[in-house]
C-alpha cells in the first residue's frame, strides 16, 4: 500500500481497486468489527459470493485482529449449518444476496451491502494491531470424506513460514504474479 498505493490490487469482473482503496474499505470495516468486539483469536465468519467485497472482509478480519473461517455459500445448507455451529464465529460477515442461504447463526450478523454507506462516513486510516505468530490467522474445515468435517487452525507463525519459504524458492519480486490455493 505505501509503495505502490494506485497500483491494481484485486479485480473482479469489471470491477478494479487499488491498493490504497483496499486498505480504506479494509480500515473501515476493521473498525466496525473492533467495535463489535473481534480481537485475538476472535473467529470471524465469512460467508460471501467471490467479489471484491469478500477480499476486502478478510483482510478486515486480520486487521482487526481477528480469525476468519471461509464459508462457501454454495455449500450445502447441512454443511453450512455445521460449520457455523462447530465455529462459533462471533461475527458473521455475509451479502443481502447470500442471506436467504445460511441459517441461524448465534453470533452477530453483518450484511456488508447494508452497511456500506455507514462504513464510508468511518475513518479509513489504519488500525494498530496487536497479534502474536501464534495467534490464529484463520480455520479452514476439511471436505469430510472421512466424517465430519474438521476446522484446522492456520497461526500467523505457519503462514508467515510459508510466504517466507516461498521467497526463498522462486525469489518473487513486484513482477511476478502467484496463485495462492
Amino acid at each position: 500500500v505505501d509503495r505502490t498505493p494506485e497500483a491494481e490490487a484485486v479485480v473482479f469482473e469489471d470491477e478494479r481497486i487499488t491498493y490504497r482503496e483496499l486498505d480504506v474499505r479494509a480500515n473501515r470495516l476493521a473498525r466496525h468489527l473492533r467495535g463489535l468486539g473481534v480481537g485475538p483469536d476472535s473467529l470471524v465468519g465469512v460467508a460471501m459470493e467471490r467479489s471484491i467485497d469478500l477480499v476486502t472482509a478478510l483482510v478486515a478480519v486480520l486487521k482487526a485482529g481477528g480469525a476468519y473461517v471461509p464459508i462457501d455459500p454454495e455449500y450445502p445448507a447441512d454443511r453450512v449449518s455445521y460449520m457455523l455451529s462447530d465455529s462459533k464465529p462471533a461475527v458473521l460477515l455475509t451479502q443481502q444476496a447470500v442471506m436467504g442461504r445460511l441459517p441461524a447463526c448465534e453470533g452477530t450478523v453483518v450484511v456488508i451491502d447494508a452497511i456500506r454507506q455507514q462504513l464510508e462516513g468511518t475513518p479509513g486510516e489504519r488500525l494498530s494491531v496487536n497479534v502474536s505468530p501464534e495467534n490464529l490467522a484463520y480455520m479452514i474445515y476439511t471436505s469430510g470424506s472421512t466424517g465430519r468435517p474438521k476446522g484446522a487452525i492456520n497461526r500467523h507463525l505457519g503462514i508467515v513460514n510459508r510466504l517466507c519459504w516461498m521467497q526463498d524458492e522462486y525469489r518473487l519480486d513486484c513482477t511476478d504474479r502467484v496463485v495462492q490455493k
